[in-house]
């Protein structure tokens, strides 16, 4: 359905640059986007925003009626720079291969992919799928080997003198000072490095003068490779390799086993493609780097730079606890194990490219929840401020329609308590959840589901061990020997009113009313300081009694997921 520009957040604002910016560069065509990732390790939740960015532009371009094509560039033909660390099957063996195009490392031992490129596109492919973002892939490998940008390399050649004029205004500058916004966290150093093709070199250093490309070895496949000669008339190429020696001449007309330097091959494809939008990341942004030099490179190939916000480092709360990304930054696999996509959609629509956020891998994601849930509740009671509809809107539905949900979305901290007291039991979570609310009772787990699988996936990723939950088998006989009458009292308070508030909000009323009955209020009374110190005394109290800690899940659900006669028992009765 098209609809006009009301709305105030970022996305829409970039929709209408955009689309001016194509109607006047190409009129009647369709909108061009771009995002470029290099599966040359795990791409972690920094290098989705590469995607996310345009993804959400352009999904509000579609919304208003006009074609789009997202195009993700697989920098696949990048060199092979380092061995990663952390990643499971690989080992210092692999540090042989440097040099190499990714799609000429082999995949990780015990991989079904072809090559190591692949191994890595493939966690990605599923999640953007998973996410509800269309695009069309292009594979650099297969562009280069196939011969589609054999004018491009030749004109790029042709144009060597230009191209090195331009890059000369800033090698002789000083390094750009650093970026004063540092990365979020220590999981970010790695994200700060951008994708491998960012590293490489600018063509400059050979002996026989300035060339914009670089040949991959005929021998060994790597590309410690100099360009010692070049004929314009015959393409005639001639380089030696630093490597294993060897030594050709080839007829770039005809040669296909070899790329553009990255600072040539990233506006030379902003021309070729007509990218109208494509963001970068800070690493490509700063003075002298290669968004600020494309813009001048692309003219060559008589190109215009896209549009193109930079955008912040994306950072990781509760990274040190992590199990499934060993050394490494987590994956948005990673993280679609223990969110739903419109809760990791949402996170990337709220915040504007240049804003930094945290993902939450720990504790917090409980509280990220319960924002989302308000957010809902705000949505569907019409209270909601514009800016906020629309990053809802963004995130739980795309041009093409709802993102498939949970049918009753209870709390995420309620559903991973239950989860991590019953260790993932369906028949004891069932009667938990259906307690809950005698009044409207869950009938059957696929209500809540897929936001239960994703807590319980949480609960037994993510929370270390010594912090899961534990019920007593046998009551805690010394310390209830132990307890004054007041302490007494107030466990057959709490034992005499289990069976009339035996449902999540009852048991609130109860574990809240004891202290301020013990204290001559009525259970409606408002806390004061003094009550809040009487509260917090007896619900350690019943922590102790239940799971031997001071603290643990939300009381009424504690209380609920033990259930009555356990309580009972472990409380003295």
């Amino acid at each position: 359905m098209a609809q006009s520009s009301t709305e105030t957040d970022w996305v829409s604002r970039f929709a209408d640059e955009v689309i001016t910016e194509s109607e006047r560069r190409a009129p009647g065509k369709p909108v061009v986007v771009a995002s470029g990732l290099s599966p040359s390790g795990p791409i972690h939740l920094g290098n989705l925003r590469e995607v996310m960015t345009p993804h959400l532009v352009a999904d509000e371009i579609r919304r208003r009626g006009h074609e789009v094509r997202h195009l993700i560039s697989w920098d696949d033909y990048d060199r092979y720079r380092k061995v990663p660390n952390g990643v499971e099957g690989i080992d210092e063996s692999w540090a042989e291969h440097i040099g190499k195009p990714l799609t000429s490392v082999p995949a990780p031992a015990g991989s079904p992919h072809p090559n190591w490129a692949e191994h890595f596109k493939a966690a990605m492919v599923e999640a953007l799928a998973e996410l509800g973002v269309p695009y069309e892939p292009i594979s650099q490998t297969e562009q280069y080997t196939s011969g589609v940008y054999r004018e491009q390399i030749l004109h790029a050649m042709r144009h060597r003198a230009d191209i090195d004029a331009i890059l000369d205004q800033y090698r002789t500058k000083k390094a750009p000072k650093k970026q004063s916004q540092k990365p979020v966290d220590e999981a970010e150093l790695e994200a700060a490095e951008g994708s491998g093709a960012a590293a490489e070199d600018d063509g400059s250093g050979g002996g026989a003068g300035y060339f914009p490309y670089k040949p991959y070895c005929g021998r060994c496949e790597k590309d410690f490779t100099t360009v010692t000669s070049y004929d314009d008339d015959t393409t005639e190429l001639g380089y030696t390799c630093s490597a294993c020696g060897f030594a050709e001449t080839v007829k770039l007309s005809e040669f296909n086993r070899g790329k553009l330097v990255w600072k040539v091959d990233w506006p030379m494809r902003w021309a070729y493609e007509g990218v109208i939008f494509e963001p970068s990341g800070v690493d490509h942004s700063s003075p002298g780097s290669s968004f600020q030099v494309g813009g001048q490179i692309v003219r060559i190939f008589d190109g215009v730079q896209p549009i193109g916000p930079m955008y912040a480092f994306v950072g990781i709360s509760g990274m040190a606890k992590m199990s499934s990304s060993k050394g490494g930054v987590p994956t948005a696999a990673d993280a679609l194990k223990i969110m739903e996509p419109q809760l990791l959609r949402w996170l990337y629509a709220r915040r504007k490219p240049n804003q930094s956020f945290k993902i939450a891998f720990d504790q917090e994601i409980q509280r990220l929840y319960d924002e989302w849930d308000k957010l809902e509740a705000k949505v569907a009671d019409g209270t909601v401020l514009p800016a906020d509809a629309a990053a809802h809107s963004r995130a739980a539905r795309t041009a093409a329609g709802e993102l498939p949900r949970t049918p009753r979305p209870l709390p995420y901290r309620t559903l991973a308590s239950v989860v991590d007291i019953t260790a993932g039991h369906d028949e004891q979570t069932l009667r938990i959840l259906t307690d809950l609310d005698p009044e409207n009772p869950v009938t059957s787990l696929d209500e809540v589901r897929p936001r239960l699988d994703r807590a319980e996936n949480w609960i037994t990723t993510q929370v270390p061990a010594d912090q899961r939950t534990v019920v007593r088998e046998e009551p805690d006989t010394e310390l209830l020997a132990s307890l004054d009458e007041e302490g007494r009292t107030s466990l057959r308070l709490l034992l005499e009113g289990l069976d009339t508030h035996w449902s999540l909000d009852g048991l609130t009323t109860l574990v809240y009313g004891v202290p301020k009955v013990m204290a001559g209020l009525t259970p409606e009374a408002k806390p004061t300081p003094e009550l809040k110190v009487a509260q917090r005394a007896f619900f350690a109290l019943l922590y102790k009694l239940l799971v031997s800690r001071e603290t643990g899940p939300r009381l009424p659900t504690l209380l609920l997921a033990v259930g009555a006669d356990r309580v009972r028992k472990l409380l003295g009765s």
